[in-house]
């Protein structure tokens, strides 16, 4: 989960930062329970598409398949005998620029390309929440989430109340959120303070290179740490509180205007606010499909051998609540193929 960070008294555009953040809707998880998101699709297998290069901008502003393009395109191109180039229809979903979301968020999120090239995006299906490939144990039946640390008997706003309610323990007994759904400063502060780390006794990740492994004799590597993140726990189906609780940021999705851009200098494509943002204003969560660590292998294996990039984050926030993973609980997220605007959310 991506949230805005600028100290105040440093307003520069071009140093303001985003942190992450893990969440949950429940009380920390019972054996062999983990907590993602409370909505999600099961996607069989295979759910690959193949990843073709980008597609053609046509001059009306929309993605049009084996469509009609200036001759300034430079992507999908084949010969016609007119003096217009024809674009080859791209494999994949078509991209609409003036949503890349397709009306999948409250707000509509815009292509932008100012090089005028007509270049876009590599297509990939836009998913508001994640989805599980095939194999990753996913379990948030009702009967396996306690009602304990669950604020049934709240009204309205759990916040307006002024004793913190029972959703609030995960953050010290009180909410991590502002009355206007900013994080706290002094929560927000304690996230970019280096975090501990855990090491597994036989850590998921390094075992998976084992199993891929072609030499009988290969070990598995010590366990590198994974970092022990901030938790927030927000109110949800067990609550008795409403839709627009204070407590209710992250799971009520994109409410910031939003822009994916092309970046100079060929650094690829970005994700720039189109509106000017609060110190500790929701952006948006990273949402992909849910693979275990042997399926990502796999599929990053495939890719790199294809020259093609993956876009994935490690799903280990809870991984020290256990001593050793079974592989179907050891789960990452992968926005390649099907994600939101998070996979363009990058490192500079």
């Amino acid at each position: 989960v991506f949230f805005f960070q600028n100290p105040p008294a440093y307003n520069d555009a071009h140093n303001k930062s985003i942190i992450e953040l893990d969440y949950t809707y429940s009380e920390p998880r019972e054996s062999g329970m983990l907590q993602i998101v409370p909505a999600m699709d099961f996607l069989p297998k295979p759910s690959v598409p193949n990843q073709a290069g980008s597609s053609c901008m046509p001059p009306n502003n929309s993605m049009i398949h084996g469509g009609i393009c200036p001759s300034s395109a430079t992507a999908g191109e084949q010969s016609s005998s007119s003096n217009m180039l024809v674009i080859a229809k791209p494999k994949g979903p078509a991209h609409d620029v003036n949503d890349i979301t397709k009306g999948e968020e409250h707000v509509r999120i815009p292509i932008i390309n100012e090089g005028g090239n007509g270049i876009l995006p590599p297509p990939f299906h836009y998913i508001p929440r994640n989805i599980t490939f095939q194999n990753a144990y996913v379990s948030l039946s009702l009967a396996r989430i306690g009602d304990d640390n669950c604020c049934s008997d709240c009204f309205g706003d759990c916040l307006a109340e002024p004793i913190p309610c029972a959703c609030a323990a995960e953050t010290g007994g009180d909410f991590a959120y502002t009355r206007d759904g900013l994080l706290k400063e002094e929560f927000l502060n304690s996230c970019l303070s280096v975090l501990p780390k855990f090491y597994c006794k036989i850590c998921s990740r390094e075992r998976v290179k084992i199993v891929n492994s072609e030499s009988p004799n290969a070990k598995v590597n010590p366990c590198k740490g994974h970092p022990i993140r901030k938790f927030i726990k927000e109110c949800w189906s067990k609550c008795g509180c409403a839709r627009n609780c204070g407590n209710r940021v992250v799971q009520r999705g994109i409410s910031r205007h939003l822009q994916v851009f092309l970046t100079p200098g060929e650094k690829g494509w970005g994700l720039r606010a189109a509106e000017e943002l609060p110190w500790g204003a929701f952006i948006c969560e990273y949402v992909g499909e849910i693979l275990t660590n042997n399926e990502l292998y796999e599929r990053n294996n495939q890719m790199v051998s294809n020259g093609k990039h993956t876009y994935p984050t490690l799903l280990d926030a809870d991984w020290v609540t256990e001593d050793v993973l079974e592989d179907d609980h050891a789960l990452c997220l992968d926005g390649t193929f099907y994600g939101n605007v998070a996979r363009f959310i990058n490192h500079r």
